[in-house]
């Protein structure tokens, strides 16, 4: 029997999908860089901006990030395709990440070493199988969706970026949203649909969002949520579905 049950399974494809399976269909947010593990229930980035040893561990938090993307396309060079937006490779292929080009690289230490600036957070869709985004367009925006973004969606309607889980990452109180600053998305406001569906091929990467907080109040903690939008993503902060939330304190 142990034999027969063994040959229903797949290597590649779970048995349970979706609903049916223990991570269900409503995929999750993740944020890097992390606390320290000394502080495993944390999910406070505090750090001091003039301090090397201080920012040291969060820009090597993010590079040990960003060097798995790497090793996984070194070790299947041949998978790797340059695909259009919104448009799913071949079968067996998986898409390359649009490289980002300013202001959150390794080189600019993420940003974490400005005196007058503020962080990179890089933003992480959790991996679903065989789930696929429905995306907005400019006729089916919720009421509370950030004006920014919708303004942002208006303007991709109609075009292959379209296909797009969007992101958007905002203050949880009146005194967050007036602490939190302006923000950039690199290298897109969100996660491109060529990702999708995950179909465990090898060498497949989830697509990030780095997330610029360009001016956030200085010493001040931020209690910051960022979300994911698609018609199928549904939110739930008690849950941290579709969502995530994590603190911010720049010195």
């Amino acid at each position: 029997m142990l034999a027969v049950f063994y040959q229903t399974l797949d290597a590649k494809q779970p048995k349970w999908q979706l609903e049916s399976s223990l991570i269900g269909s409503n995929p999750g947010l993740g944020f890097r860089p992390m606390p320290p593990e000394s502080n495993v229930e944390s999910t406070l980035v505090w750090y001091k901006s003039n301090d090397q040893s201080n920012v040291a561990y969060w820009v090597e938090e993010l590079n040990n990030f960003l060097k798995i993307y790497e090793d996984t396309k070194a070790a299947h060079p041949s998978n790797f395709v340059s695909c259009d937006q919104g448009m799913s490779p071949e079968e067996g292929k998986v898409c390359e990440m649009e490289k980002i080009t300013q202001i959150c690289l390794p080189e600019n230490s993420f940003n974490y070493n400005s005196t007058e600036g503020g962080p990179c957070i890089f933003l992480k869709l959790n991996k679903i199988f065989g789930w696929k985004p429905q995306y907005y367009n400019a006729g089916n925006l919720p009421d509370k969706m950030p004006d920014d973004l919708k303004d942002h969606i208006k303007k991709e309607d109609g075009t292959k970026a379209a296909n797009t889980v969007w992101v958007s990452c905002e203050g949880e109180s009146p005194a967050d949203i007036e602490n939190i600053g302006p923000r950039s998305y690199y290298p897109t406001r969100g996660f491109p649909g060529q990702f999708f569906p995950f179909q465990n091929d090898e060498g497949y990467v989830s697509p990030y969002v780095a997330v610029h907080f360009e001016k956030p109040r200085r010493h001040v903690l931020i209690n910051i949520e960022c979300k994911a939008w698609a018609i199928n993503v549904h939110h739930d902060r008690a849950d941290r579905r579709g969502s995530v939330h994590f603190e911010l304190m720049v010195d």
